[in-house]
């Protein structure tokens, strides 16, 4: 098994700029175009990534792999490495049971596999973000991303652990981002809209940027959300505790408009997100 030939399971935008950190460091850095459309060609080939043409011959050339995908297709991803031998490292928003199933996939074709949950924007400089590991084998996954903007941490040997911390830490950021977009909902549909705002710019002056900002990141990413927010409710719910948070979270995403190509000229407003909210239909 050569360490040096990496897989990325898909080049998303995360994804793309976690192999471009690899490609970076003079490592060989494969994906896999088929059924992938233009923009992840295009963010590939940018990344310094080769193209092996499917998953299976993926595979069988790369010692380990990556997946780095929306958290609803993780699982499936994790199928389509069927018969890879080497390392594979799940880094997607899934919880610590969803890990380790996917361990249980991978393990039973003849992979080792490490857990993995990462923190931040995509690396482009350091302190952009954190890679978090856990598993028998994770600090050989670290030793990958020496020197690179992505600083990998290796916490421990059990699979689940770089999952729950991923989901603590989004339970907070993307669950309040909802909360808060819900809060401007409701004081709209109560006609106190304006009277909430201007108590917040006397006791909580940054929530009127920050329900902007929410709405922002929302429609940009928020249809990715809506799993991510399932799978924290079902770690809350393993852990005994209650999981309505998180269900309500996904449900505010569901309902939210998804810009396909964010840019200044058609990000969508705070006031369209409300009315989204407000007319009570999933719009996926």
């Amino acid at each position: 098994m050569d360490k040096t030939l990496i897989g990325v399971l898909h080049p998303g935008e995360m994804g793309a700029a976690v192999g471009g950190c690899l490609a970076g460091r003079g490592l060989t850095v494969l994906w896999a175009s088929a059924g992938r459309g233009p923009a992840t060609t295009a963010r590939a080939e940018a990344a310094g990534m080769r193209d092996a043409g499917t998953a299976g011959e993926m595979s069988e050339r790369s010692g380990v792999i990556l997946s780095v995908c929306p958290p609803h297709a993780a699982l499936e991803v994790a199928r389509s490495a069927a018969g890879f031998r080497g390392i594979y490292v799940d880094a997607n928003a899934v919880s610590p049971e969803t890990a380790r199933e996917i361990g249980r996939v991978v393990e039973a074709g003849g992979a080792s596999y490490v857990d993995g949950g990462i923190i931040g924007a995509p690396p482009r400089s350091p302190e952009d973000s954190r890679l978090y590991l856990s598993g028998q084998r994770a600090g050989e996954v670290a030793e990958l991303f020496a020197g690179t903007a992505l600083e990998a941490r290796v916490i421990g040997d059990q699979a689940g652990a770089a999952s729950a911390v991923k989901m603590a830490y989004a339970a907070w950021t993307k669950g309040t981002a909802a909360l808060i977009l819900a809060i401007r909902a409701l004081a709209r549909a109560e006609g106190v809209e304006e009277t909430l705002l201007t108590e917040w710019q006397q006791s909580q002056p940054t929530l009127t940027a920050r329900s902007h900002t929410a709405a922002r990141s929302a429609t940009e990413k928020g249809w990715r959300w809506v799993a991510e927010m399932e799978e924290i409710a079902a770690t809350m719910a393993a852990a005994g505790l209650p999981p309505g948070f998180h269900q309500a979270a996904a449900a505010i995403y569901t309902r939210v408009p998804h810009v396909t190509t964010p840019s200044p000229a058609n990000e969508l407003s705070l006031k369209t997100v409300i009315d989204a909210l407000l007319a009570d239909q999933p719009v996926r």
